[in-house]
């Protein structure tokens, strides 16, 4: 297995970068979460379909647009911990006194429609240890 980077900036180098993913030969894609990604994320997952490339994302929006799969953070549970956050601001604590904290529920999401559309087969031990499954 061989890494390659493909830079993209923004929505304007996307056709670009799936070309240049074609053309390498790319198997499979990972896309990391950018603001620039967040913004053309529609078209990165039609991309990426279009493309026939197996695509792990960072959230599972993605997935619920039409993405194979992602792994990251539950957003939700992070939005409930800056409530948290902010009713102890609101309640007179001074911000800095707050510590910094890291993510601690991850969520594996998979969309069986998409791995049909790639003619995949995704293993049993895979989708049961998956938090969401799309059919």
């Amino acid at each position: 297995m061989q890494l390659q980077v493909v830079e993209a900036r923004g929505p304007a180098d996307f056709d670009r970068a799936f070309s240049d993913m074609s053309a390498k030969g790319a198997g499979a894609l990972v896309v990391l979460s950018t603001p620039a990604f967040e913004i053309g994320r529609q078209r990165i997952v039609d991309l990426a379909a279009k493309n026939r490339l197996p695509t792990v994302y960072s959230y599972r929006y993605y997935v619920d647009i039409g993405g194979l799969m992602s792994y990251g953070p539950n957003l939700a549970d992070l939005h409930r911990r800056a409530a948290a956050y902010v009713d102890k601001i609101l309640k007179g604590a001074k911000p800095s006194d707050l510590p910094v904290q890291q993510p601690t529920k991850f969520e594996l999401v998979i969309n069986l429609k998409t791995a049909n559309a790639l003619g995949l087969t995704v293993p049993p031990t895979l989708l049961a240890q998956a938090d969401d499954v799309i059919e």
